[in-house]
């Protein structure tokens, strides 16, 4: 049977976190849904498949049960078929954070860069006052990266913080543009870009995997494959 993959995030006060996770764990397995959610004071973030109906079920859930008081109306969520469930068990754990920072000031419910729609990235970075950077690990950027972007080469996004001190500054540039596999790690990094005084920071609405969905290949800036967290490994644009 094919398998809907839904790969969704949203930074959102959630105080009453534990008691999220029990209704989300007992409500995906119920579903027959597989994959791994985080949820934590900041919000979800996950990446889950199952059958079709199981995943349009899980979404109207998500963004209209009132266990959730519509904090994840507007998450960001992209869906992907594959032939079979990539994933073989169901977990929900709880988190700190959803995405690994460490920077207590980097809060994205607070502030964030300016969001840069797929359509919109090209012409955003050929801009040549444009600084471009991966916010990925070495081993994501290994398979596939944004021509003339910045390579931080981390082992962990924690790493981020240390590579930004060293290697960007507010005063020398100050357009910032960035890109992750979803949108989740580049949106935190622009709100501890702005934390840090930097003026204007853009980042890709939806990651890679969004521009590989709606920018023809032909038009395609991104070299190479995106790595993606579960059995498919490595995904290629259509």
């Amino acid at each position: 049977m094919t398998a809907k993959i839904c790969a969704l995030y949203k930074f959102a006060d959630c105080p009453d976190f534990e008691v999220l996770r029990v209704d989300l764990l007992a409500n995906t397995r119920q579903w027959g849904i597989l994959g791994s959610l985080l949820i934590a004071p900041e919000g979800i973030n996950g990446t889950i498949a199952g059958p079709p109906d199981s995943i349009d079920r899980f979404v109207h859930y998500l963004e209209n049960d009132p266990i959730f008081s519509g904090r994840f109306r507007d998450a960001e969520i992209k869906y992907a078929q594959e032939d079979k469930n990539p994933f073989v068990r169901m977990k929900v754990r709880l988190k700190r954070e959803i995405v690994t920072l460490r920077a207590p000031k980097a809060d994205p419910r607070k502030a964030v860069g300016t969001y840069v729609a797929p359509s919109d990235w090209n012409a955003l970075i050929a801009d040549p006052d444009i600084v471009l950077v991966d916010t990925r690990n070495e081993y994501e950027t290994d398979e596939g990266i944004f021509k003339g972007a910045l390579d931080p080469k981390i082992p962990t996004f924690t790493a981020f913080k240390k590579w930004a001190e060293e290697n960007l500054d507010p005063a020398r540039d100050k357009k910032v543009a960035m890109y992750c596999t979803g949108g989740i790690r580049c949106e935190k990094a622009s709100a501890y870009l702005l934390a840090e005084g930097f003026e204007t920071v853009y980042h890709l609405k939806g990651g890679i995997l969004a521009y590989m969905a709606q920018v023809p290949k032909e038009e395609s800036l991104f070299e190479g494959g995106c790595f993606v967290f579960d059995a498919r490994g490595v995904v290629e644009a259509d």
